[in-house]
């Protein structure tokens, strides 16, 4: 693992931000991929946002005949409880907390940072969340689940269940099954998170519905804020 930063695509929605969104693709995609959500987001009265849309390393992926792609940890079982590549996911951590540690550098504090992610990067967001001593304004988990969830409880760190949780989960999901997510986000708030639990209609992909949803969260985060 390298110490350089992550490659990221940036959108500022004015002048000298004051809350950053650092949002994770999910396998196989780019920071791209979730940049034309910006402006179907956004709301006139929110403060001046940067959106950072980091790339997610190559590597090979096990279950994908080892073929290199973008991915925040190798896949090596279909199986939930196996799935995630724990040291790649330890790696990912560590990258995404340098980005958050920059937009601190920046001006903007963790206070005031929103962790997102779809999909393997949503694993990644609640992955990083348990591990946040120093709280961030708020985690989003976009189908997704929680991975080596047997495990989670020893990474749970004092302060980081004063993090809200935005978490969102199609019914028809056939890559993460919706029971998986909804386990997942039923074990964040035993942890004692604030869990915003929604499910919607849909495969694995996001719809109009939940991103109403959404900016109705994030205006209740920058309210607080």
């Amino acid at each position: 693992m390298t110490d350089a930063l992550l490659d990221t695509i940036e959108r500022e929605t004015g002048a000298d931000p004051q809350w950053s969104v650092i949002w994770l693709h999910g396998l196989g995609a780019d920071g791209n991929d979730f940049v034309p959500i910006v402006p179907e987001l956004l709301r006139p009265e929110w403060p001046a946002l940067r959106f950072v849309f980091p790339n997610a390393p190559l590597r090979a992926v096990t279950i994908n005949n080892g073929a290199r792609m973008r991915a925040w940890y190798d896949i090596k079982d279909f199986d939930l409880a196996n799935r995630a590549d724990e040291q790649g996911v330890e790696e990912s951590i560590v990258q995404v907390d340098a980005l958050i540690e920059r937009e601190r550098q920046r001006g903007v504090p963790a206070s005031r940072v929103i962790l997102a992610g779809f999909s393997q990067g949503g694993a990644i967001t609640l992955a990083a969340g348990l591990r946040r001593s120093t709280p961030l304004a708020g985690l989003i988990g976009l189908s997704t689940y929680l991975p080596a969830a047997h495990k989670a409880e020893g990474w749970l760190v004092e302060g980081a269940a004063n993090q809200p949780l935005f978490f969102a989960h199609g019914t028809q999901d056939p890559v993460v099954p919706f029971a998986a997510g909804e386990q997942s986000a039923a074990l964040m708030q035993r942890f004692g998170f604030d869990v915003s639990f929604h499910r919607y209609p849909m495969p694995h992909s996001v719809c109009a519905e939940e991103i109403a949803d959404l900016g109705q969260w994030l205006s209740q985060r920058f309210a607080a804020g």
